[in-house]
């Protein structure tokens, strides 16, 4: 069934509190999505940040919710924080994400839950407390403690002492118990998040709309992930990386991308295991997961450790279709979208194509060179596809059209639309080749439906600060991009007439 939706981070939503948040900004946002017809949303991954590094692709968990999407609104409904507590919410903007204040405000907010859920007189609540603990102990534990002991030693986990660092069995027990308070607070904003968000995906789900969630490829070196798991990682015996993540040159960048995290040992079966459990945990988390970096299963790119550029590396073999045969039978109703995009070998799209998985279609990268042979091109479509003006990593629409193309380009686009696009028009335009495409969904980032500039993009691959600051303002949600965006989704037959959900055949090739 034709499909069509938004992308938009939740850090980018309106909110009073300087990022967005799982509040009444979310709630209002889900509502325009129904009312303009759309049944999809994607965001970007859920997993926590920090103000120095607030990439969710570069995270201190693969498992963990980053907690500063709670929203404070639904905290002081349930009673853990007081009116007076929001009432000295600082002067912060509306249009950006200011990481340092409002993160440090939520820290501030946040100190005083333990306490008053203690003093919470739902006894249901705390039995699902104790439940959401059980029930994701296999992860929740390691994650807490590792946050605890941030706290504690005011370092990165390769400086802990040394019994910490090496997870001492012994030496653990005794920490866990030193450290009793504060990883029962951690675990109880995990629980928070969780129950937030899952009220949220209720609410979207009960209207007809679908989540999409990224899911990185990589975790960060300063990670719970690579701390209680580091035989799963290409490290030294001293536990440092001995090679590196990235890409090789590439649209984005003439040197190509140094992700600098460290890379999995795929020969080690506990590796397997461990994405499985991602896989089945992020399952719960949205309808439809998008595998960021998907070439990475294929083969990925390992770059010595301290090299200056990602341009010098070897390809190494990724898991490939062993990982996926478990996945699909464990569950064969997963719902996958495949990112195909970079340097995209013969290997990648076979097992893409091997387990029915839809790859992407980046309209930006479309009218740059031979018709016949882009497949970005529209009518080189796919339907098995998911069609996009461009992605979190590319420049607006706008600012695409205003800066990053020369005269050429824009005579194909013309020809190709048969109009005389301009910078003011170009984002409508895109919209409708993106709708009107074979693909079975089409998605459009918000900085493109409101036709926005450059200086409101979302990320600049390889540039170090920033980035992921753009939000959404109440006021550009007006009834008019509803009503043209509800006009065009009718006009392509995207429109939903019963919930976008299908079962999708798992018959796969060999």
């Amino acid at each position: 069934m034709r499909s069509s939706g938004i992308l938009l981070p939740i850090a980018s939503l309106p909110s009073p509190y300087g990022i967005g948040d799982f509040g009444p900004g979310a709630y209002r946002f889900a509502d325009f999505l129904q009312a303009s017809g759309q049944c999809l949303w994607q965001i970007l991954p859920l997993t926590p940040i920090t103000a120095g590094n607030p990439s969710p692709y570069t995270s201190c968990s693969a498992f963990a919710g980053n907690t500063y999407l709670l929203s404070p609104d639904l905290l002081q409904d349930m009673g853990l924080i007081s009116y007076k507590d929001l009432a000295n919410t600082p002067p912060l903007p509306e249009a950006v994400v200011s990481y340092e204040v409002a993160l440090a405000f939520k820290d501030s907010l946040f100190a005083a839950i333990p306490e008053a859920f203690q003093r919470h007189h739902d006894a249901t609540l705390h039995k699902s407390f104790d439940g959401f603990c059980r029930q994701n102990a296999s992860w929740l534990q390691d994650y807490a403690l590792y946050r605890a002991c941030e706290q504690a030693f005011k370092t990165s986990w390769d400086h802990w002492p040394e019994d910490i660092r090496n997870r001492d069995p012994t030496a653990i027990v005794k920490l866990q118990d030193h450290l009793k308070a504060p990883i029962v607070a951690e675990k109880l904003l995990q629980f928070l998040f969780a129950m937030q968000w899952q009220q949220l995906k209720r609410y979207c789900n009960d209207r007809g709309i679908l989540l999409i969630g990224d899911l990185s490829y990589f975790v960060d070196y300063y990670s719970a992930d690579v701390w209680a798991h580091p035989t799963m990682f290409k490290l030294s015996t001293e536990k440092k990386p001995t090679v590196v993540s990235g890409v090789p040159p590439d649209y984005f960048s003439a040197t190509g991308q140094l992700w600098n995290t460290p890379v999995y040992d795929w020969t080690n079966k506990e590796t397997i295991s461990w994405w499985l459990s991602r896989l089945h945990h992020t399952a719960c988390l949205y309808d439809i997961i998008r595998l960021d970096h998907f070439r990475g299963f294929a083969k990925y790119w390992e770059i010595p450790a301290q090299t200056p550029t990602a341009a010098k590396g070897i390809w190494q073999p990724g898991p490939g279709a062993l990982l996926f045969d478990q996945l699909f039978r464990d569950i064969p109703s997963i719902r996958l979208i495949a990112e195909d995009l970079g340097i995209v070998t013969p290997d990648v799209n076979e097992l893409r194509q091997r387990f029915r998985l839809p790859g992407m279609k980046i309209l930006q990268f479309a009218f740059t060179s031979d018709p016949t042979q882009d497949p970005y091109l529209p009518v080189n479509h796919e339907r098995h596809s998911v069609v996009y003006t461009g992605t979190h990593d590319n420049n607006t629409l706008r600012g695409w059209f205003e800066e990053d193309i020369d005269a050429s380009v824009r005579q194909r686009i013309n020809d190709y639309t048969a109009q005389n696009v301009t910078a003011d028009t170009v984002h409508w335009v895109f919209i409708r080749l993106a709708f009107s495409s074979v693909a079975d969904m089409a998605i459009i980032p918000m900085q493109d439906l409101l036709g926005l500039g450059s200086s409101c993009r979302m990320n600049t691959p390889s540039r170090s600060t920033g980035n992921w600051r753009w939000r959404l303002t109440n006021a550009q949600l007006t009834s008019e991009i509803q009503r043209i965006l509800l006009l065009i989704t009718r006009i392509y037959g995207r429109a939903p007439t019963m919930h976008p959900l299908k079962k999708i055949s798992r018959k796969t090739t060999t």
